[in-house]
């Protein structure tokens, strides 16, 4: 056998060696006893390795600044101002253009709020009306409001008592919901439902409907008993920035029963059909 082969061999024999002497020394890794393997404990076994040191009013301070922003629940004035719809149209009926927006300002309880909405076809304002209403918060996403409403168009102005309610319901549908007392025992109600879906953070569709019921006739204003009219829509916007949004999308209003047959005799369309371009904005 060579010299180069004889080498592994006696290494192998050396390592073997070793590693007997070693337990026979040793003995056996799990006869081995740990038991008496502790960590050194510091000088004072009831305190900390290293001491904290006492909180002072500087770190108080510094762990509960004042935050600057919206505060919850106090006296602080805030407001906000949006224009939920800003659109025109050019369809059969003629060209023209709608509004509708509302505002409040106050606390995060007690609120002053105006609404306005209106349309115009053909260089004539065919409604207006805007509302001043005192609100309060009843429930969380809930508010009770109350106040006056002013109808400008159609017909002659009116004036009316307002009592609803407006807030965010179950799966994030927005609603206002109001009835009104005018001249003349008149009554009424309105009830709007909206929703946003977000498509992306910023590409949002949403639908809306609109109901307006009425008490009793009222030809001059070419109103009859019961549900005088709905209009369904539904939009799709793109958020520029959070606070400015153009949008397009259609729009369906019909009329119904008697308040159909005053709009056809007042030469108006009683079902129409639109396509809208407008922009969303709030500040």
């Amino acid at each position: 056998m060579s010299s180069s082969q004889s080498i592994p061999a006696t290494s192998a024999r050396i390592a073997a060696v070793t590693m007997g002497f070693l337990c026979m020394t040793a003995g056996p890794i799990w006869a081995q006893d740990h038991s008496r393997h502790q960590t050194p404990l510091p000088a004072h076994a009831d305190q900390p390795r290293q001491p904290i040191p006492p909180i002072t009013d500087a770190d108080r301070a510094a762990a509960f600044p004042d935050v600057a922003g919206h505060a919850v629940h106090d006296e602080s004035i805030h407001s906000f101002v949006q224009f939920n719809r800003f659109e025109a149209w050019d369809a059969g009926g003629g060209s023209g253009f709608a509004w509708e927006g509302q505002g409040w300002v106050g606390t995060d309880l007690t609120r002053a709020w105006v609404r306005s909405e209106g349309e115009r076809v053909g260089g004539r304002t065919e409604a207006a009306g805007a509302e001043v209403l005192y609100g309060r918060a009843i429930a969380r996403w809930w508010d009770v409001v109350t106040g006056v409403r002013h109808d400008f168009r159609p017909g002659d102005a009116q004036t009316w008592a307002a009592i609803g309610v407006v807030g965010l319901a179950p799966y994030k549908f927005e609603l206002e919901a109001t009835a009104y007392l005018g001249e003349s025992g008149q009554t009424a109600a309105r009830l709007e439902a909206e929703y946003e879906l977000l498509l992306t953070n910023r590409l949002i569709l949403q639908p809306l409907l609109e109901i307006e019921l009425y008490g009793k006739d009222d030809p001059a204003r070419r109103v009859a008993a019961g549900v005088n009219t709905t209009e369904a829509g539904i939009r799709l916007r793109y958020e520029v920035t959070r606070r400015f949004a153009p949008y397009f999308g259609i729009v369906h209003e019909r009329a119904f029963g008697d308040s159909a047959d005053l709009r056809r005799a007042a030469g108006e369309d009683s079902d129409d059909t639109r396509l809208v371009a407008g922009i969303r904005s709030w500040f």
